[in-house]
């Protein structure tokens, strides 16, 4: 499917042209910029002549060097690394209609909107700014939160400022907020005539970084729905990021961190052979496990930094003591024995560039074995440049991750300078070329022809922290979306039966045993336990019925895209005592959040049912107070319940006479059950409520 989303800004009118990729994440179609001003495309400068460069030695693409691990599994010397990544709601497929007349808080990136010189062309700017006026242009109240400080604009003194360099952005009129960090209802009427909000400034604010509850409630006072498009933030615990999608009933990713995480997943993916990583920087340690990963995937390494010394002294090579970092040595080892286990080439400096400690201004070049205690190394020499060359020539997929340089040089020795003509070389020969580290990003900017086309992550954090293997919280704290398509047919005899969704199905006895006695209706748990759906579906396997099925899923997140693509109708949905957490207030029944109380209503046919039920009386009355709350009026009690006040007589019985695990198990115990039904009424005939066991007698 391809979309074409158009905004107007900078003084032009952009169209971003986009299609869904294998990830199920809308992805740029090809071309030098998927951002289009009207009548201007952007285009690669003059290609330059490659080197005739033979590689002589070189180990070819083969099974076993790194084409065993899948796109999410790598398995490294020290085990194996998983870097799935959720399939996140989006703000692309949030529905347009639902954000007009909508608070919505923006999370954006002030390195990105308030850098001090917005380069011509630079997409990260045209996506985090459609993002903002997307919202506007949609009806929604915009409000926009960050951190900032001089460092990124020296222009940034104050929120006022701020929302001068906001407005000239976006075109819009920006106004802060009064030393406040949120926008609550009493507010409102203050902002009616201003088209934008700015909060108040979050650097050094203690409740952000340590993602206090009180905090992320602040933050989101009045808000409806969340937008993170910070996604250099993406691997720290913020109240910003994290905490506060507990508080709004829907929480996307922006197009700008839609776009980078889009690009991360392709970043990561060693589809293509020879692929080699150019490693910079320095801390060793710290980046071990990434760089683990790395060794049990590339094609080579390539190591031009601080880290250089510590992979030449575990080779063996002559290293003063200073460059010696002793608490990795060890983890140095396992990367040497990984590498020489798969018969991938590591390549270190053979020269450099190095200054005397006693004559700090007099620059020369030194061979490895040369080095002494009182040089000091500043960048590398030509002899090694060209060895990288030679190495690159085959090259089809690259990582350039972290500067090239030791320290910081006191003269221009421009080896950084020849390693981005080196990529320039590649990316004419279709390389597909990754370049992550502020610096390692801005000498690309200024020296490459083809900067624009590079995949660039200029935060190294996020990027180390994904390679690795870990979890990226601002991430997974997003709602989730469906990831791909069910074929109903395939899954039930007969895919236009009404359907009956349990959600929290947990080990699948209450609706096997619904299955069992209405043939005639499909049946569909949902469960957030991935370890307990094989299970179920193993069982449904062995009993060879064709009107049940099971997905593990987040019912909160992607219960909509998952039953609005079901051809029948729902009829009845079913949630079963879920589990509080009393030791943590602001957690308890997650599950039961706006969102799905939401979708529930909207896609029950009318005339369907929800039945719900919980051995905690405090729990059961929570549930039926968000159903009435958020059901937006379409949803009703059946029996006796007060709509008012919420007490009144539970239901005495299970309607359906089939009993969950848990429901049994309080049963028999002899402590009450306490349930009640609501329902959908029909439009024809609104006043008619019907008895709680219409329709559904097993």
């Amino acid at each position: 499917m391809t979309t074409a989303l158009v905004c107007s800004f900078g003084g032009g009118v952009f169209v971003r042209i986009s299609s869904c990729n294998e990830f199920g994440c809308c992805a740029k179609l090809p071309g030098p910029n998927s951002w289009r001003r009207v009548g201007v495309s952007a285009r690669c400068g003059q290609p330059v002549c490659s080197l005739q460069t033979s590689l002589r030695g070189f180990p070819e693409a083969r099974d076993g060097a790194g084409n065993g691990s899948s796109e999410s599994e790598v398995h490294t010397g020290k085990g194996v690394r998983s870097r799935e990544l959720p399939h996140i709601q989006t703000l692309r497929e949030l529905p347009r209609e639902e954000l007009f007349a909508k608070v919505v808080l923006v999370r954006f990136d002030s390195t990105i909107l308030l850098q001090d010189e917005i380069k011509s062309g630079d997409e990260s700017v045209y996506d985090a700014v459609f993002t903002i006026r997307y919202l506007h242009e949609a009806g929604a109240k915009v409000v926009l939160v960050s951190d900032w400080s001089s460092k990124v604009n020296p222009k940034v003194t104050s929120a006022q400022s701020v929302a001068g360099i906001l407005s000239s952005i976006l075109r819009l009129k920006v106004s802060p907020t009064q030393s406040s960090f949120s926008y609550t209802p009493s507010s409102v009427k203050r902002y009616d005539d201003v088209e934008v909000v700015l909060l108040e400034n979050l650097h050094k604010c203690k409740g952000e970084l340590a993602n206090f509850y009180e905090f992320s409630q602040q933050l989101s006072a009045g808000v409806d729905i969340f937008v993170n498009d910070a996604f250099s933030q993406s691997h720290k615990i913020l109240a910003s990021t994290v905490g506060i999608t507990g508080s709004c009933y829907a929480s996307v990713a922006g197009f700008h961190f839609e776009e980078s995480l889009n690009k991360l997943k392709k970043a990561a993916i060693s589809n293509c052979r020879p692929y080699f990583a150019i490693i910079g920087g320095d801390n060793f340690l710290n980046k071990s496990d990434a760089l683990h990963c790395l060794a049990s995937e590339c094609d080579g390494l390539v190591f031009v930094g601080m880290m250089s010394f510590q992979v030449m002294h575990a080779l063996g090579f002559h290293v003063p003591p200073s460059l010696v970092d002793h608490n990795s040595l060890e983890e140095v080892k396992i990367l040497v024995q990984t590498a020489s286990s798969r018969r991938i080439p590591i390549i270190c400096p053979k020269d450099f560039w190095c200054v005397s400690s006693h004559h700090p201004q007099q620059l020369g070049l030194v061979r490895d074995h040369e080095l002494f205690e009182d040089l000091i190394p500043i960048d590398i020499g030509p002899e090694s440049l060209e060895k990288i060359n030679t190495l690159l020539i085959k090259c089809e997929k690259l990582l350039w991750i972290g500067p090239v340089r030791f320290k910081q040089p006191t003269r221009d020795v421009r080896g950084t300078t020849k390693l981005v003509y080196m990529l320039d070389q590649l990316f004419q020969q279709k390389c597909d070329v990754t370049v992550v580290g502020s610096e390692s990003c801005k000498a690309v900017v200024e020296e490459s022809v083809c900067a624009s086309l590079y995949r660039m992550f200029e935060n190294a954090t996020v990027v180390w922290e994904y390679l690795a293997g870990r979890k990226l919280p601002a991430v997974m704290a997003l709602d989730r979306a469906w990831s791909s398509e069910i074929d109903w047919q395939t899954i039930y005899a007969d895919a236009v039966h009404p359907l009956v969704v349990d959600i929290g199905s947990g080990n699948g006895k209450f609706l096997f045993g619904m299955a069992e006695n209405r043939k005639d209706f499909n049946f569909l748990g949902l469960e957030n336990n991935e370890r307990l759906v094989p299970r179920c579906l193993h069982s449904v396997h062995q009993s060879r019925m064709k009107n049940i099925h099971f997905i593990a899923a987040n019912a909160t997140s992607t219960f909509r895209s998952i039953i609005s693509s079901y051809p029948g109708d729902l009829i009845l949905v079913t949630i079963s005592c879920p589990n509080p957490d009393f030791n943590k207030p602001e957690h308890r029944w997650r599950m039961l959040q706006r969102s799905l109380v939401e979708a529930v209503a909207d896609l029950l046919n009318p005339g369907g049912k929800v039945f719900l039920q919980s051995d905690i009386e405090d729990v059961a009355l929570r549930m039926r107070g968000q159903f009435l709350e958020y059901g937006n009026g379409k949803l009703i009690p059946v029996g006796n319940q007060d709509e008012a006040t919420g007490h009144g007589e539970w239901l005495k019985e299970n309607p359906f006479g089939v009993h969950s695990d848990w429901e049994q198990h309080v049963m028999d115990r002899g402590d009450p059950m306490y349930r009640l039904m609501l329902y959908k009424p029909e439009e024809s005939t609104p006043s008619v409520q019907p008895e709680v066991h219409d329709a559904f007698k097993f």
